[in-house]
């Protein structure tokens, strides 16, 4: 069998072995980990968050995030998460939030003076859980685990073929890995969080049409921001059009639901 062939057998072994699922949205996925050890993972990481960044002690911070939260959270399908969500707000200014496996949710201050109210909030943070409902951390760790095993093989296939040339064809395929598998990988998954967390920040009471208006203020922040192809997120641009087309659904949902009053304290 010759090393084409033997590169060919072993990417399709990988593929096959992997669990196959389907996103909320349809999207076919790739997940190599079980959920068990995605929870340990991320309670793990957000312990090792609380001991790095400072935490707000900021009474009236903190049961506005709370309260914010705990509306998004409480319309999360326990398959994402079935006990409860832990949040915590850091105190920085950095522009930041995230969702992590096993229920742990952070927000940095200084996003907080980016979102203007409770809706641009709710869709920050339905926006970072949506992520784990998707189960992208699983398929990032699994696309990366898949990609390095590849450029392993394909490494081995060309030293025992005494490939001349062989650290620029690694070089080259190095970057068609990041710019055409990685990256638009990641920039699947930030749409799709965009989308679903439109529709969860709706069905919990937050006008949807904030999250538009949040990119809005976003765009304002990303000036000398890298082109679209080069990045893992989609241009600001890319997410307007596409949660401006998606919100006719979600508002169907807004109108169902009850809005919560979480307020936002002035000293932000």
């Amino acid at each position: 069998m010759n090393n084409k062939a033997t590169l060919l057998l072993t990417l399709a072994a990988l593929i096959v072995l992997a669990s196959c699922a389907k996103s909320s949205t349809g999207r076919n996925q790739i997940t190599l980990f079980s959920s068990s050890d995605l929870n340990k993972m991320g309670a793990s990481s957000f312990e090792q968050m609380k001991e790095k960044e400072k935490i707000s002690t900021d009474i009236a911070v903190n049961n506005y995030v709370q309260c914010v939260a705990k509306a998004i959270t409480k319309n999360v399908h326990k398959s994402a998460h079935k006990g409860e969500w832990e949040v915590v707000v850091f105190d920085s200014e950095q522009v930041n939030a995230f969702a992590l496996p096993g229920g742990k949710i952070g927000v940095y201050t200084g996003i907080l003076k980016v979102a203007e109210n409770q809706n641009q909030l709710g869709a920050i943070i339905g926006h970072e859980v949506g992520h784990v409902i998707e189960s992208h951390s699983n398929e990032r760790m699994s696309s990366s685990k898949i990609s390095q095993t590849g450029m392993a093989v394909v490494d081995t296939a060309l030293s025992v073929g005494n490939v001349e040339n062989r650290n620029l064809w690694m070089s080259g395929l190095g970057l068609g890995l990041q710019y055409g598998i990685l990256m638009p990988y990641g920039r699947t998954h930030e749409s799709e969080a965009d989308i679903v967390g439109q529709d969860l920040m709706a069905k919990s009471g937050f006008e949807p049409s904030a999250a538009i208006s949040l990119w809005q203020n976003m765009a304002k922040l990303s000036n000398g921001s890298p082109p679209e192809f080069m990045s893992t997120h989609p241009s600001n641009e890319t997410r307007i059009t596409q949660l401006t087309e998606h919100l006719p659904k979600s508002q169907a949902y807004y109108k169902a639901s009850n809005a919560p009053s979480c307020k936002k304290p002035k000293n932000i």
